[in-house]
């Protein structure tokens, strides 16, 4: 199959789906200046914009999750009053229509904004209003995006049933999904299993980091006691896959979860940052992309990893040589896996992505990766 280099153009210009993406990690760094100005916030590092974002970036890569998530103290800190919110979950939105997004799953941790008396669900409805904001800001440009929100428990707290609750009383909202996130060494993802059962019984979705600073223990709790429906980051499934004489042996959890098509939220630059690879050339995107589990690619934190969707996109170009079609392949995963209704991911996929990339496909050759030899179990 024939197609167009690929240049950092063409990716932004690319239909994308996005299903991993912090709010608080994405905020532009004039917003979080603009914003500390008008609380009062004296915490910050800098006053200068640039070197406020370079900070971001260059104080995350310490090889530890932990260390990594100190930035949201800045950003949570000046996301305290609903104005503030909406406004950036409106940038949040156009931002990603702008680098080529057609549809994001945003996630945020309403609790961590209810410090100076905002309740949980007023949290919500900013960030609700936001969103609906963006997109409308998106339209007028020309750009088409859908938003929809996932709404975060912090493991490492005792919310998540109330915010499950919250989660699934505003499905009709634009809140698509439940999830939890935060330190997960030490705070498995069964100490929340009352609040997945509620998910579960409610009939409604639920995502769960996992496998991202704690290896496969983590994986099997949220997928065999949680029932996940998605795995955050999931990449150290690769903990279960051996290469013995060049040839990839699956572990039976490895197996699981690529026969049951459990979709990888997989966000490369954000786990050089906290350790989880030394580079993304080392990372196992491409390895679990070739074994063909389902990957997905995401951003995570925009502001703390200096990234965006077409960033990662082109990392992984660099790294690995992607294709065309391999980009393609992997927007149609998070497409499938999307938290949106059947139909409507249907038409997604058949009006939106797969006219975008024919589109693209029509400048002339370019390679097609091979893939490993597999056996699928031991």
């Amino acid at each position: 199959m024939s197609g167009p280099v690929i240049t950092r153009d063409l990716l932004v210009r690319a239909p994308k789906v996005l299903l991993h993406d912090h709010l608080d990690g994405g905020l532009r760094a004039t917003t979080v200046l603009e914003l500390a100005a008008e609380t009062g916030y004296g915490g910050l590092p800098t006053r200068d914009p640039d070197a406020l974002a370079a900070w971001f970036v260059a104080d995350a890569p310490g090889g530890d999750l932990v260390r990594y998530l100190e930035g949201f103290a800045h950003t949570t800190a000046v996301m305290q009053h609903a104005e503030h919110i909406e406004r950036v979950a409106a940038e949040c939105a156009l931002d990603l229509a702008r680098d080529g997004v057609v549809y994001a799953e945003v996630r945020f941790a309403p609790e961590l904004h209810c410090r100076e008396g905002l309740t949980l669900d007023r949290a919500v409805t900013a960030v609700l209003a936001g969103v609906a904001r963006g997109t409308a800001d998106a339209r007028r440009e020309g750009r088409g995006i859908v938003v929809r929100v996932i709404l975060s428990a912090m493991r490492q707290a005792a919310l998540s049933e109330t915010v499950a609750a919250l989660a699934a009383a505003r499905r009709d909202e634009g809140v698509c999904g439940f999830d939890i996130a935060g330190p997960e060494d030490g705070f498995p993802p069964t100490r929340h299993l009352r609040a997945f059962q509620l998910v579960k019984r409610d009939n409604f979705h639920m995502t769960i980091h996992a496998g991202e600073a704690f290896g496969l223990p983590s994986i099997w709790e949220a997928l065999q006691f949680c029932d996940a429906e998605r795995l955050g980051h999931g990449v150290r499934i690769v903990d279960d896959i051996t290469n013995v004489d060049g040839e990839f042996r699956l572990g039976r959890l490895a197996n699981y979860v690529r026969d049951r098509r459990i979709p990888l939220e997989v966000c490369p630059t954000s786990n050089v940052h906290t350790g989880v690879a030394p580079s993304v050339a080392a990372h196992p995107i491409d390895l679990l992309r070739r074994l063909r589990f389902r990957v997905t690619v995401n951003t995570d934190n925009r502001l703390m990893s200096g990234t965006s969707l077409s960033a990662e996109l082109a990392a992984g170009v660099a790294a690995f040589g992607w294709t065309l079609d391999d980009i393609e392949w992997m927007t149609l995963n998070a497409a499938k896996s999307a938290f949106y209704p059947f139909d409507q991911r249907l038409a997604l996929i058949d009006t939106v992505i797969k006219p975008g990339y024919a589109a693209l496909r029509a400048a002339g050759p370019e390679p097609v990766s091979a893939g490993p030899r597999v056996r699928a179990g031991r």
